[in-house]
């Protein structure tokens, strides 16, 4: 990637289940997403760790032309490594890739006051 290239970033946003999605409104955080500057795609999905939702990583790198992505899901504890080496597998660099942890940072701590969490 050249350093003067425009971001094309890509959001994926995890349900986590209902660890996540059962307080954090996941498609307004996605649609939130589609408004930031340098994001050309963004999308949720149920379990974005699982093989379908890394899959959906890969194909969206190739066919949106990404070369950054953010995954907003759990813990980068659980997953930072395993998101690192999908992005690289798709041949972007891994430290082009971010993790928020909306999980812990968002639901767990908003369980009581969903409308906080989002």
């Amino acid at each position: 990637m050249d350093e003067r290239e425009e971001p094309r970033i890509g959001v994926f946003v995890c349900h986590c289940g209902l660890n996540i999605a059962g307080v954090v409104d996941v498609e307004a955080v996605t649609e939130y997403a589609r408004t930031l500057p340098g994001v050309v795609h963004a999308e949720h999905n149920p379990y974005t760790c699982s093989e379908p939702g890394q899959k959906a990583i890969k194909e969206a790198i190739k066919k949106y032309k990404l070369n950054r992505v953010v995954v907003a899901s759990c813990s980068p504890r659980m997953h930072e490594p395993t998101f690192r080496q999908v992005v690289a597998e798709a041949g972007l660099n891994p430290y082009l890739f971010e993790m928020a942890n909306i999980r812990e940072h968002c639901s767990w701590c908003h369980s009581h006051e969903p409308e906080k969490a989002t």
